[in-house]
């Protein structure tokens, strides 16, 4: 049995944290904020349950596999509820496209668009399983961490023309613009630009279409609730309001960590799932860190950050104009993306994710009220731009916007309100630069390009979540769990790896 802590408790630490628990080894999160969940913090106001990051959940079965890991069900824990449509898309001019997971709606859709995609989008869906198959099942939890292994690797990228992004990707079988848009966006919900995205998402279709998108009863914070029961069940500890200072490393190796107020706690292996690049910044000495010193963090890409409006209305928008979650996209895609991860300016015009789930679960709002969020991506803090002057004005315009074209009298029927800006991701949430979704996915960014699961430095220190290997989204950061608690293992000698088996649809 090992001594091992976590810093941060989203849902890749939670995950490993269960995950090694139930190995047997005493595990402790430290957590600086007073409650789990990092950017799943749920924020309550006025009757109100805002669920402050994921909220799109794909792949159950990852969340089935984790809790049979400790010997328990997920069911008997927390609720799934399958939603239809997974996504309604707008234009923009207010027109909608339902993506769901039945094939013969959607190709109906398409015929209604455009008739002459609708033969395109066969051929793009049949590429997608194989793209899943080979970087989700056979990669995803695979550690990345010898150069050989990227070799082993790349003629099977090349013939996914992984090169391509996404958006020129499924350009070659869509022609219709608002299409693919419709069909490429995918790579926002992790930080990616779908220009630069590399193709290999595309696989997340056919994911949502075998596996659906499911909401949880009483919100993403009932997850983390459940996450955390089933961890202390485990008899593993948590420390909340309990901020990390340094990693103490001695030679290769890390004997523990310093919290801020000097107390000293050690560990045989630290799992982190802070920010990468702000780790090897804040917590480790440079003489620790010879892989990534500031000048190689200062030439990584990172993700876009986000502008957040959390609201709740007295009256409701249940009209059925609205989904579940609605796509808004702006008649400047592109450009639009271009200025945020190119550009790093902060257009007058944006493209917006509005989450109204109170539409399938009433519980987390007042009686005859709407609970909202609205995100906008919005350029990193490279930008230069001054949020404490910016923030109001933006928010301003979003609202207006939606009151003038998805929500009426809004304004006047906002109740409850909270919004959060780049700098609540670099201060609160210790993101470099602000960013959301931590290094940004690019081919060069990608795989064993990515920060390692294992410090390259430090043979006893473990990366999770967003900025290490496979990347942000759920699915993402619970593999890197299972990456990590298959390293451990192999330091302590446990031949046998664990692999989630991805179950027939």
């Amino acid at each position: 049995m090992a001594r091992i802590i976590v810093i941060g408790s989203g849902f890749g630490g939670l995950g490993a944290a269960i995950r090694l628990a139930a190995r047997g080894h005493k595990v402790t999160i430290l957590e600086k904020r007073d409650k789990l969940g990092g950017r799943a913090y749920v924020y309550e106001k006025q009757g109100f349950k805002f669920d402050g990051g994921p909220t799109v959940i794909t792949a159950p079965f990852m969340f089935d596999d984790l809790w049979q890991a400790a010997g328990r069900k997920r069911q008997d824990y927390v609720d799934f509820i399958p939603l239809d449509p997974f996504y309604r898309i707008f234009d923009k001019n207010g027109r909608s496209f339902d993506y769901n997971g039945d094939e013969q709606f959607i190709l109906d859709q398409i015929a209604k668009w455009s008739p002459d995609d609708v033969e395109g989008y066969k051929r793009f869906m049949a590429t997608t399983k194989p793209i899943f198959q080979k970087g989700f099942v056979e990669l995803a939890d695979k550690p990345f961490l010898h150069f050989t292994d990227m070799l082993k690797v790349a003629p099977d990228l090349i013939k996914m023309q992984s090169y391509l992004s996404v958006y020129r990707y499924a350009s070659q079988f869509v022609k219709n613009e608002f299409l693919r848009r419709a069909f490429s966006f995918h790579p926002l919900l992790i930080g990616g630009n779908p220009f630069d995205a590399p193709s290999i998402y595309a696989m997340i279709h056919y994911l949502e279409r075998e596996w659906g998108i499911h909401y949880v009863r009483g919100g993403t914070g009932a997850l983390v609730n459940a996450m955390g029961k089933l961890f202390a069940e485990l008899e593993g500890s948590v420390l909340l309001n309990t901020e990390v200072a340094e990693i103490i490393v001695n030679g290769r190796k890390t004997t523990g960590v310093r919290l801020k107020d000097g107390t000293i706690m050690q560990a045989d292996h630290v799992v982190c799932n802070a920010d990468v690049a702000w780790t090897y910044r804040n917590l480790i000495a440079p003489e620790s860190r010879r892989t990534y010193p500031d000048w190689r963090l200062d030439t990584m890409k990172y993700s876009m950050s986000l502008f957040v409006i959390y609201f709740g209305t007295k009256r409701r928008y249940n009209d059925g104009k609205l989904a579940h979650h609605n796509i808004i996209l702006g008649d400047r895609y592109e450009g639009l993306l271009n200025d945020i991860f190119r550009q790093k300016r902060v257009s007058e015009d944006f493209s917006l994710y509005l989450h109204m789930p109170s539409m399938t679960d009433p519980s987390i709002a007042p009686p005859d009220h709407e609970n909202f969020y609205v995100l906008s991506p919005v350029p990193h803090l490279g930008s230069g731009t001054d949020w404490t002057r910016a923030a109001k004005p933006y928010r301003d315009a979003i609202i207006k916007f939606l009151e003038q074209n998805y929500l009426p009298d809004l304004e006047a029927n906002i109740v409850a309100e909270h919004y959060i800006d780049p700098l609540h991701f670099q201060n609160t949430l210790n993101s470099h630069l602000g960013a959301a979704f931590s290094v940004q996915p690019i081919l060069m960014q990608s795989a064993w390009f990515r920060p390692h699961n294992q410090a390259e430095d430090i043979d006893n220190l473990y990366f999770v979540g967003a900025g290490t290997h496979p990347g942000a989204g759920l699915p993402g950061v619970l593999s890197s769990s299972i990456i990590v608690e298959n390293l451990i293992g192999a330091a302590a000698d446990v031949r046998v790896a664990h692999r989630v088996t991805v179950p027939t649809a």
